[in-house]
């Protein structure tokens, strides 16, 4: 199911720690975040803009492909 890009749509890059690898990159309803709080200490959720975001899902798509949640 497509995620509909509203005001309330949050873009976001879940990084680990432990390794400073990119682990998700997707955006989500910020009712389904949590409030912002990172449920996972091993995982950290870097917030970006729209613009930031759509730019660096193109500029590395290919490579993002394992990493990026269906949308």
């Amino acid at each position: 199911m497509a995620t509909i890009e509203d005001s309330d749509t949050r873009y976001f890059i879940e990084i680990e720690l432990a390794s400073l690898k990119i682990v998700r990159v997707a955006i989500d309803d910020k009712q389904n975040l949590d409030k912002g709080q990172q449920t996972n200490p091993l995982i950290h959720r870097l917030f970006i803009t729209q613009g930031q975001y759509h730019k660096f899902v193109q500029r590395c798509h290919s490579e993002l492909q394992p990493v990026l949640k269906a949308q």
